[in-house]
């Protein structure tokens, strides 16, 4: 009897040890909001090519069936070329990569959700990036996109992309975007 009423004992006192310790699962929250010490404002091109010889921009994944657009579901790798100007010619100044989904059932909207990346390869971030996950309404004259992190100078980085279109081939796909972003980082 005295060896059942131990282990009773034994095991109520691992209970409330372990009642009393459950409530310490996690670890407090701090909210701290560390200061972003700078401001970067930054103007490009982004090339969007999927024809020719060597496309940027390939389709990896597609719906096998779509009633209302040739376009819902697809999705897309890209490695697109960020230049300092519109032209063909301008200068490289970094390339941006990641996967973009067409996103919209809607064809007369077609909207794509972005993840990409935003490499530096020239100039002052030369070596750093910035991360964009948003969803850009390709229809719209002018979009905004979300800013949502960094690396390198643009480490914490948050802010916002306002892009438009430049040139946009209909038919194949083919575009020039303008992008203006305000970067606010360490």
């Amino acid at each position: 009897m005295g060896n059942k009423f131990t282990s009773f004992l034994v095991l109520l006192l691992c209970f409330i040890i372990n009642l009393v310790n459950s409530e310490y699962y996690h670890s407090k929250s701090i909210l701290s909001m560390a200061p972003h010490n700078s401001v970067t404002h930054l103007h490009f091109y982004y090339f969007d090519i999927h024809t020719g010889n060597n496309p940027s921009a390939i389709v990896v994944a597609h719906a096998n069936q779509t009633t209302l657009s040739p376009t819902f579901g697809n999705v897309y790798a890209i490695d697109n070329p960020l230049r300092e100007g519109p032209e063909e010619t301008s200068k490289i100044i970094g390339n941006a990569q990641g996967l973009y989904v067409s996103s919209s059932r809607n064809k007369d909207d077609v909207t794509l959700t972005m993840y990409v990346d935003y490499a530096f390869t020239y100039g002052e971030l030369k070596g750093s990036s910035i991360s964009i996950l948003s969803r850009n309404p390709v229809s719209a004259p002018t979009r905004e996109l979300t800013v949502v992190g960094g690396r390198g100078k643009c480490r914490m980085a948050i802010g916002f992309a306002i892009i438009s279109t430049h040139f946009l081939n209909v038919t194949t796909g083919d575009g020039i975007i303008e992008y203006n972003i305000t970067v606010y980082h360490n």
